[in-house]
């Protein structure tokens, strides 16, 4: 598997901060933020599985436009798997008739451009020695973690998320695992904040990663910017011992 990053940051402004969504392979996204809007018509055709970490805006904001722009040229929907709360969420906010049209009805329910599939934590989706797995996760709003892996090898994602010891028990689950990318969204200066939204803030990482029994390489993602210097300042300061690197557009992992 070849995954690659269109966007990871918590925020927009400029060309480089683009908001999440990864590329597995051709066919396959891990969210939907505006980093998808730098892929071109031609392999937009080609993705076929979303699979959401959970419903907030910066997570699904091309997901409406994605399936408006290739409906008409698709001879089979789009599929978003996600947990059943978010699931709700899009049939009850996004595809509304209201913010946008149903496309899991369009041009009919028995032909759909898009379709819903449950995928609760614990489960995993798999075609061919591909694997995608649901994480836990603790966030404002219901919200999970991936695992993704091809036989060999592994990469977590923890989408969006505050201390979370049942996705750290996860992770010390998977022997072979060689990447954790993290959020890490607010400075601890915002450390109330952070709690409140129930995202990670360098200390709270720290905390989490003590921790971690596996070894794998980490990767920082979610920085809000106009924050930016700071969270990397204060992760250098207090995270040097596991040599985290902060998460880059266009980076690409093969596992």
């Amino acid at each position: 598997m070849e995954i690659r990053v269109l966007g990871c940051s918590g925020g927009i402004g400029g060309m480089e901060n683009r908001t999440t969504s990864l590329l597995v392979d051709e066919d396959i996204l891990i969210d939907c933020g505006t980093g998808l809007a730098v892929v071109p018509f031609e392999s937009l055709l080609k993705i076929d599985h979303v699979f959401l970490t959970h419903a907030h805006l910066d997570h699904i904001a091309m997901l409406p436009m994605l399936v408006d722009t290739v409906g008409d040229f698709r001879d089979k929907p789009i599929t978003v798997h996600a947990t059943e709360e978010t699931l709700r969420i899009l049939r009850s906010h996004i595809f509304n008739w209201l913010v946008w049209p149903d496309f899991s009805a369009i041009p009919d329910r028995d032909n759909p451009f898009l379709r819903f599939q449950t995928l609760a934590v614990g489960e995993s989706w798999q075609q061919g020695s591909r694997e995608i797995r649901a994480l836990p996760a603790s966030h404002a709003v219901p919200a999970v973690g991936y695992s993704l892996s091809d036989g060999a090898g592994g990469l977590v994602f923890s989408g969006d998320t505050g201390p979370c010891d049942a996705l750290v028990d996860a992770l010390n689950s998977m022997p072979d695992l060689r990447y954790f990318i993290v959020e890490t969204a607010f400075p601890d200066g915002q450390h109330d904040l952070a709690m409140a939204a129930r995202h990670l803030c360098p200390s709270m990482l720290s905390v989490m990663l003590d921790r971690l029994v596996a070894t794998p390489e980490i990767f920082i993602t979610h920085l809000k910017p106009g924050m930016s210097e700071q969270i990397v300042q204060e992760i250098v300061d207090k995270l040097a011992r596991f040599q985290p690197r902060i998460l880059e557009n266009g980076q690409i992992f093969t596992i």
